[in-house]
């Protein structure tokens, strides 16, 4: 423990089929997308993202399935009910691993504090994903914020930094077509069932993708 972690060519390849599935969805169920909550979205990302191994060859090679809020373990057991928003299942790794993404809506009333709080956190403290090295957050972007005017400002706080363990800021991914980075934590947890060393989990790297999901987009 951890597992190795995921190639950065899968994590863009699976980024990728995220992001065109939510705009997919802006294009479809464009009402719910500007105006639902959270679940709702979610679920429509979820139903797109297992339609998508149907249809897309390189997806099916990569993914077996996406499950919204799949019942999960948290790292020592102790909490048995941890349902994070997305579980996608890779074809080469066990299912007890999926990659996990959480995803928050972002908008004049919920913003970056809530973000980190309710979503990234999750990911430091061993709820979600602790046995990789690796997951999402998506954002479902009502107002128009970015990663580099909402997220990066928030992070590199001094107190901020510390609070969520940020061993590297947001450094965008250069993908170009969306609104992506990627952030370094450390993690605040240790392994009950392995012995030290090997029983620090180490760092997790978190892939953000702030999707546009504001009313102008989806008319």
């Amino acid at each position: 423990m951890p597992l190795a972690a995921i190639d950065d060519v899968y994590l863009h390849i699976i980024a990728d089929g995220v992001v065109q599935a939510f705009e997919e969805l802006r294009r479809s169920a464009a009402g719910t997308v500007a105006t639902g909550d959270e679940t709702e979205v979610t679920a429509l990302l979820e139903a797109r993202l297992n339609r998508k191994i149907e249809e897309d060859q390189v997806w099916r090679q990569l993914v077996a399935s996406v499950v919204r809020g799949k019942e999960s373990l948290s790292f020592d057991g102790a909490h048995l009910e941890k349902r994070p928003d997305l579980s996608i299942h890779l074809t080469s790794r066990t299912r007890r691993f999926p990659l996990i993404a959480e995803a928050k809506i972002i908008d004049a009333a919920r913003g970056e504090q809530l973000y980190c709080r309710q979503g990234l956190q999750r990911f430091l403290n061993g709820e979600y994903a602790w046995g990789g090295r690796e997951a999402l957050m998506i954002a479902y972007v009502r107002d128009g914020s970015t990663i580099e005017t909402r997220l990066t400002p928030y992070l590199t706080l001094p107190a901020q930094a510390t609070n969520y363990a940020v061993e590297s800021a947001p450094t965008s991914l250069g993908l170009g077509l969306y609104d992506a980075a990627r952030t370094g934590h450390r993690r605040s947890f240790l392994y009950t069932h392995t012995p030290p060393p090997a029983n620090d989990p180490g760092g997790i790297a978190l892939w953000h993708l702030w999707v546009d999901a504001s009313a102008a987009a989806a008319t």
